[in-house]
């Protein structure tokens, strides 16, 4: 760059880990002096490890009574919390989006480019499924709900209209983008640590998916699928709101080890028979990690696992996300899994590695300001 600009990184909270915060701690590695701008922060929680030491700004959300324990309670003050944050300072706002960190206000003055992970599922192609298998769809209080979520709808898409320019994490958030906002995305694929995540050379006796256990996931399906097939072993890592009712639901097949830390994530992928991914998702991190450590996954056919995984080298997919189709492609896996090679697997994963996210996002930061000023 010409010129140094300042630079602020916003991103939605800081109290769960998944694929977006590791794409956050990515964006640190490129920009270390940046300073963090979120609704809510945990020190305690999953990021507050590698947070310690970083500057951090929280909205007043942060204030509230069980904020941090029950954020989506919040989900309505989201939106006015984040039009809150003080950004004019800087010259890049840099936002990691999939709730509503797209949303901060900017001067005319400053670029905006906002990596999107997903527009907001909840509020728009999932929303129905949302409100079923959270209960808020029934009665009065499904009409507040719909109230709240046609609200959300309203202010995220006017919103859009803050962004200079959209990155998305795979083709398909890519189109999501396009139908939800009407923007064009350049597409740059999240980071996934392929020198940690490596083969051990391993066979394993297992079945293993790891996910925050929350409805959208799909873990329901997997669990009960395994449930059906008592002679096959499923290990679930992860923990959630979910976690009481799919351990109800559970075989004696299905083990839960709840949160682990990536070093336990790392040996259990490598000692699994393969990875089971039932998710619409809109790229996912953890089949790649899997992939990386010589897995293959089973996958439902859709969104980001269509652009992760290659059918018939370094996995399989099945059609609907239904127990039986998961079942069946279970039993297909195990007559055909001879025909997958670890190496081939890895290779395959290693389109994701890490310096390749850091280069491409760096290159069209660097790009976009260029022409900016």
């Amino acid at each position: 760059m010409n010129q140094q600009p300042r630079i602020a990184i916003i991103h939605d909270w800081l109290i769960t880990q998944g694929g977006a915060e590791q794409v956050l701690k990515s964006l640190l590695e490129i920009w270390p002096q940046a300073p963090i701008y979120t609704l809510l922060y945990d020190p305690e929680g999953a990021c507050g490890e590698w947070t310690a030491n970083r500057q951090i700004i929280t909205s007043f959300l942060q204030r509230l009574p069980a904020s941090r324990k029950r954020h989506r309670l919040f989900l309505p003050l989201m939106p006015l919390a984040i039009e809150q944050l003080d950004l004019e300072q800087y010259d890049i706002l840099l936002s990691s989006s999939y709730a509503v960190a797209k949303g901060i206000l900017t001067r005319p003055n400053q670029l905006h480019i906002s990596y999107v992970h997903t527009p907001m599922r909840y509020a728009w192609d999932l929303q129905n499924l949302y409100l079923r298998q959270t209960g808020l769809d029934r009665k009065m209080i499904g009409f507040l709900a719909r109230l709240i979520l046609h609200y959300m709808r309203l202010w995220d898409q006017a919103s859009a209209n803050r962004v200079d320019i959209f990155l998305a994490n795979s083709r398909h958030t890519a189109g999501r983008i396009w139908k939800t906002y009407r923007r064009e995305a350049e597409v740059i694929y999240p980071p996934v640590d392929t020198e940690y995540f490596t083969p051990a050379n391993q066979g394993g006796e297992y079945y293993l998916t790891i996910s925050r256990l929350v409805p959208y996931k799909r873990i329901d399906l997997i669990v009960q699928a395994f449930s059906e097939m008592p002679d096959k072993k499923l290990v679930v890592i992860g923990d959630g709101p979910d976690c009481r009712k799919l351990r109800a639901q559970a075989g004696k097949n299905v083990t839960f080890l709840g949160y682990q830390p990536k070093e336990t994530l790392r040996q259990y992928m490598q000692n699994a028979k393969a990875f089971v991914f039932a998710a619409l998702e809109d790229f996912g991190i953890t089949p790649v990690e899997a992939q990386a450590c010589g897995k293959p996954v089973i996958a439902y056919r859709g969104g980001g696992a269509l652009e992760t995984v290659v059918e018939g080298v370094s996995g399989i997919f099945f059609p609907e996300q239904s127990v039986e189709s998961l079942r069946f492609a279970v039993q297909d896996f195990e007559t055909r899994q001879h025909q997958f090679d670890s190496v081939t697997i890895r290779q395959n994963a290693e389109r994701f590695r890490k310096n390749r996210f850091i280069e491409e996002i760096k290159e069209a930061v660097e790009k976009a300001w260029e022409k900016f000023i």
